[in-house]
């Protein structure tokens, strides 16, 4: 008799469906690569897996839902890479350029699950937070540590940026309470040039060949973002 499929031992039908997955997910990330997220298509991924469309939509119901999982699987790599590149013990300035660094890796190696979470929207398409938004915070929660530790307290606080970042400072305020208002806004117009730099550098944005060595030209840059933070 045939043992029950357990979490140690799945069973052939568990693996298969595994098996499956992976390759719906691995396929989906060549076609985005080749058409963009607006031209990731079921059928077509489908056909590339020699099956038929209905045997495909039994792990996948929808081409929305293919995009969520394949966002998810953005977000989580891009998070381990990010972990992985902080060093323990290292300084809030360090680590903030850690992160970038790691980001910036991260997009040159992943062009186009980088193109997925930080290029132009999918018409039609609305990520469900309750699926994104947990991957999604994993660098945003690594900046914010930052942020805090670098924090000067709120004896600085500009009325302006806390009735601008008030929905955000709600949120951010239950986790680090020594975060205020201008700190915040400083630490995301920080990130902000960062990321911009690395849009650039990934979408080609002044040209191919716009800097003569795009490495040196992304450190003066974490450089320019940290005087924004005031260090």
């Amino acid at each position: 008799m045939m043992s029950a499929p357990t979490a140690e031992n799945p069973g052939k039908r568990a693996r298969k469906r595994a098996e499956t997955e992976r390759a719906i997910l691995d396929t989906g990330r060549r076609h985005l690569a080749r058409d963009g997220a607006a031209g990731l298509s079921l059928r077509a991924v489908a056909r590339d897996l020699g099956m038929v469309s209905s045997a495909v939509y039994r792990y996948v119901a929808s081409r929305d839902e293919l995009l969520t999982l394949l966002i998810v699987q953005a977000y989580d790599s891009l998070g381990d890479a990010v972990d992985a590149a902080l060093i323990p013990g290292a300084s809030a300035e360090e680590r903030f350029r850690q992160i970038g660094r790691a980001v910036r890796a991260w997009a040159l190696d992943h062009p186009e699950q980088f193109a997925l979470v930080y290029g132009s929207p999918v018409p039609g398409y609305h990520a469900p937070g309750e699926q994104t938004g947990g991957p999604g915070t994993r660098v945003t929660n690594r900046l914010l540590e930052a942020f805090s530790d670098m924090a000067p307290g709120r004896s600085d606080e500009d009325p302006r940026a806390a009735a601008a970042l008030a929905p955000i400072m709600r949120m951010v305020g239950q986790v680090h309470p020594g975060l205020g208002a201008s700190a915040m806004s400083r630490g995301l117009s920080a990130w902000l040039l960062v990321l911009g730099a690395v849009r650039a550098e990934s979408f080609e944005e002044f040209g191919a060949d716009a800097f003569a060595d795009p490495a040196a030209w992304f450190e003066v840059v974490l450089d320019q973002a940290l005087e924004l933070l005031g260090r």
